[in-house]
């Protein structure tokens, strides 16, 4: 049975691993504890919700998301991951968990999602269009950080 529940702040060991197994499959490197994430995510004003997906007991996947804000359309929410163990793929995990952060997002009244997905990920891609996505092709990510970000701080 397929359960989709919110994180609470004694899943923060379990969403530290499944941000890292998506790492590995994204190729990216991964830096944040366990500190950080129950810091900023289950303090007095968290910054990000959690949900997870259980499949018969097990923890077979994860959405992690946040508000943001358009200029142009109010208020969203930003999906940062949306990520399915390997073994659980194909039994509608995936579909479930973008489904209620939909749900989230109708619910309090946002334009809608917006997330990235990485160019060469192809599935990831498919999934997103297949559930009625927009890639907006015109739009490029940014982001400043590391050197780049010290720099131009040091320029105020």
């Amino acid at each position: 049975m397929l359960e989709i529940r919110p994180a609470v702040r004694n899943d923060v060991d379990l969403v530290r691993t499944l941000i890292h197994e998506m790492g590995e499959y994204e190729h990216l490197p991964v830096s944040i504890t366990a500190e950080t994430l129950a810091r900023d995510g289950f303090g007095a004003r968290p910054e990000f919700r959690v949900l997870i997906a259980d499949l018969d007991n097990q923890p077979a996947g994860y959405a992690f998301f946040f508000n943001c804000y358009s200029t142009f359309r109010g208020r969203g929410l930003f999906l940062e991951d949306l990520f399915v163990r390997p073994k659980f793929r194909g039994k509608k995990v995936g579909d479930a968990l973008l489904s209620h952060v939909a749900a989230v997002a109708r619910d309090e009244t946002c334009f809608g999602i917006m997330l990235n997905v990485l160019g060469w990920n192809q599935s990831a891609i498919e999934f997103f269009e297949k559930h009625g996505a927009t890639l907006l092709g015109d739009w490029r990510t940014a982001c400043f950080d590391g050197d780049a970000l010290q720099v131009l701080a040091a320029r105020r």
